[in-house]
């Protein structure tokens, strides 16, 4: 049982890698041609759906595998704050990448949308490193 859980915590922690990426994405959106856009931000906007299902698949699993181990409070208190802030800037990012559709659809310009989504982007790109970090080295606090 413990080892389905742990895949499911690993699905889940995949499915946030893009986030990685996606501030050298939302850095050249502002160069590319609308259509190019467009495809990009249905693509982001698809792949940051998932990652927040993949959010609650490892807040599950995680709360779960937690009761079964041993770790230190701090170390679980920063690893639901990043989690926590993850799932934000991911619910955040949604309004600007619809609304940037939106726009692109319209013919205006998106600036303002593409500036948003690359600042949300920097800190989702930040927490999720942050986050493997201590997944990695859990006994470091």
């Amino acid at each position: 049982m413990i080892q389905i859980l742990v895949f499911l915590h690993i699905l889940g922690a995949l499915s946030t890698g893009f986030y990685l990426v996606l501030p050298i994405v939302a850095g050249k959106l502002g160069s590319w041609d609308a259509q190019a856009q467009s495809g990009a931000i249905s693509i982001v906007r698809t792949l940051n759906r998932v990652a927040q299902f993949g959010l609650i698949v490892q807040l599950l699993t995680g709360g779960y595998l937690m009761t079964q181990g041993t770790y230190s409070i701090a170390w679980m208190t920063v690893v639901v704050v990043l989690l926590l802030a993850i799932a934000a800037f991911g619910g955040i990012m949604g309004k600007p990448l619809r609304l940037a559709l939106a726009d692109i659809q319209q013919k205006r310009d998106i600036s303002a949308h593409a500036a948003k989504i690359r600042s949300l982007s920097i800190g989702l790109a930040v927490c999720v490193a942050i986050i493997s970090f201590f997944m990695v080295y859990r006994d470091i606090i």
